[in-house]
């Protein structure tokens, strides 16, 4: 099967660690024990997020006053390269010798009129206490939300359009190689009236802009790997039910205001577009649970094959 497989922040760096490239690398491993199996056996490509790293560096950056701070499309350029390299190095000792592995730096095109522009919500960098996010807020212009208990950085997070470089990821895909790209939602660009291309101040959804490859690749399944098991009704309540199957329409018609922000509903939306779009399954669960996922017997499978939406103890809607 040919498996598009997005990884989550938590594969990276989890909620709350340091981010060093000891505990960077360490994540990666864990991530690549899973994935290594899995390349065994399927044509996989893998994406992946880059929230932490890319708050990081800009961080950096603002604390250096000799040059102005890079903009987000740049340091997206950076963290692809970065993330990318420390995965591929991880796969390439797990993973037999004859078999290619790419990164390919992506760059992913949006309409620069997009309204998320004038709404922000995508999350990068680290968590904050109220005082500090508001004075980074006067001092830099950032704008924040809460993130729990704390606040987060966010950035506009426009709708991506289209891969620039897919072609020649279909072609390393068909040649076997294994191939990681769209890191971070790839490098947000857009074309002036000429058709060149240019760089644009966001930060792309990593699970919206791995639909869109997932969809021009023809995936079989599409997996979401997050930090939970599953997608839940009610999350966080004393009724939370995950959901185990569910068609793309009644999930988005019945439940969407159910899942966050910036957090599950771009997940949700990425699996109901791509079951859509393909006929085929996408799936939301746990890295852990990755063989599970792609066997259609672990976490939340979407699929117009279904009906309605089931949850682990009934069948919520038909």
């Amino acid at each position: 099967m040919k498996v598009v497989v997005a990884l989550g922040g938590n594969a990276l760096l989890r909620r709350g660690e340091p981010m060093t490239v000891e505990n960077q690398r360490a994540n990666v491993a864990t991530a690549c024990a899973h994935l290594a199996p899995l390349a065994k056996g399927h044509e996989l490509v893998i994406s992946h997020g880059n929230g932490p790293q890319i708050g990081l560096l800009a961080l950096e950056g603002a604390a250096y006053q000799a040059v102005p701070v890079y903009p987000l499309d740049v340091l997206g350029a950076e963290t692809q390269g970065m993330v990318g390299y420390l995965i591929e190095q991880e796969l390439t000792n797990r993973l037999p010798v004859h078999r290619p592995l790419a990164t390919v730096l992506t760059m992913v095109e949006v309409d620069p009129g997009d309204p998320a522009f004038s709404n922000p919500t995508k999350p990068i960098g680290p968590q904050y206490g109220a005082d500090e996010a508001n004075r980074l807020g006067q001092e830099r212009g950032w704008a924040f939300r809460p993130d729990g208990d704390a606040m987060r950085r966010v950035v506009p997070s426009p709708t991506p359009r289209r891969i620039v470089e897919q072609e020649l990821i279909t072609r390393l895909v068909a040649a076997g190689a294994l191939v990681i790209c769209a890191g971070g939602g790839g490098i947000p660009v857009a074309r002036d009236a000429e058709g060149r291309l240019y760089g644009i101040e966001a930060v792309i959804d990593k699970d919206r802009a791995s639909c869109l490859l997932a969809i021009a690749l023809k995936a079989d399944v599409f997996v979401m790997a997050t930090d939970t098991p599953a997608a839940y009704l009610g999350f966080g309540t004393d009724h939370q039910a995950a959901i185990t199957e569910a068609h793309p329409d009644a999930l988005v018609r019945d439940h969407a205001g159910e899942f966050a922000e910036g957090s599950m509903l771009p997940k949700v939306s990425a699996a109901c577009e791509f079951a859509l779009a393909t006929s085929n399954r996408a799936v939301i669960g746990q890295l852990s649970d990755i063989e599970d996922l792609v066997a259609a017997t672990g976490g939340t499978r979407i699929s117009t094959a279904f009906e309605g939406v089931r949850t682990t103890s009934s069948v919520v809607t038909r």
